[in-house]
């Protein structure tokens, strides 16, 4: 068994993915816009990932933009048949970088397609409305519109599996009523768990949920527990945080995101970080001190 076969897996849209995936954001320029300094290292973290077992990459067309999708592309083109890519729409980026909401049905329709030719799809696996009534979190607005033309494309043999991202839980009970929604895709760590009760009902509906900014986006997670722990665990904090995720519910797919190939290995080493119950339970009480 390789180490992240220890992180054991849930279902994602019909397929068994591995519970410690990628997120493939960080291989855009800064800000997630333009071009890695680095195409090169960028390809070469995308093809270890996958050769160590990454089974789950996440990514969207509005990375870069097209940038993220066209190296995925070619790094692993053509994929492996266990990879499963999940994208998202519901979003542009403005010339200056900044994230505009693309909600029309031409722009949801053409979302789509781009991201089919850029990742070289016929059709793409799951992909994830994200919903842009606040960019910086969830915020209460009726998805009906823009949630139907995405079940529209679903139909029409384009995307297999809907999820939806930075959602509310009045949004995902909306969008359960529209469509299946195999996964929910916010922000949650070890310092942000406003999703705690979330977390619980969806595993209890048997859909996935995938924190993003599981190390705390572009604020890294800080703790003197944490340290702590990740010392007498002769571990790094990250791996920690990363590890205290996997244990908090079976339901949790994890896609952290580097460009860097000694990041990428320190984080899926996570996968055989085993935590004591004490370690655990001083973690659990970290929320709210945490930097």
């Amino acid at each position: 068994m390789s180490t992240i076969d220890q992180s054991g897996t849930f279902n994602l849209g019909g397929h068994s993915v591995k519970r410690l995936g990628y997120g493939a954001m960080q291989l855009a320029g800064p800000g997630v816009f333009g071009p890695p300094k680095d195409r090169g290292a960028a390809l070469a973290v995308l093809r270890e990932a996958v050769a160590s077992g990454v089974n789950h990459i996440d990514t969207s067309d509005f990375y870069g933009p097209h940038i993220t999708n066209q190296i995925i592309r070619e790094a692993l083109h053509p994929y492996r048949d266990d990879l499963t890519i999940v994208t998202k729409i519901g979003a542009r980026r403005g010339a200056d970088g900044s994230w505009i909401p693309a909600f029309s049905r031409e722009e949801l329709t053409e979302a789509v397609h781009d991201n089919l030719r850029n990742l070289g799809l016929d059709v793409l696996d799951v992909v994830n409305l994200r919903i842009m009534f606040d960019v910086h979190g969830p915020a209460e607005g009726s998805i009906e519109a823009p949630l139907t033309v995405l079940a529209d494309l679903q139909r029409q043999g384009l995307v297999r599996h809907v999820g939806l991202s930075n959602a509310t839980s009045k949004q995902i009970t909306e969008g359960r009523g529209i469509t299946e929604i195999v996964c929910v895709q916010n922000q949650y760590n070890l310092a942000h768990r406003a999703d705690d009760a979330l977390i619980d009902d969806l595993a209890r509906g048997g859909i996935a949920y995938v924190p993003f900014f599981p190390l705390g986006g572009f604020s890294p997670l800080q703790s003197s527990t944490l340290s702590d722990v990740a010392a007498r665990l002769n571990a790094t904090p990250m791996q920690v945080a990363l590890a205290w995720l996997l244990r908090r519910a079976e339901n949790i797919l994890l896609i952290p995101g580097t460009s860097s190939l000694g990041h990428l290995r320190e984080n899926l080493a996570a996968a055989g970080l085993a935590l004591p119950d004490e370690a655990l339970e001083q973690l659990d009480g970290v929320t709210g001190s945490v930097a």
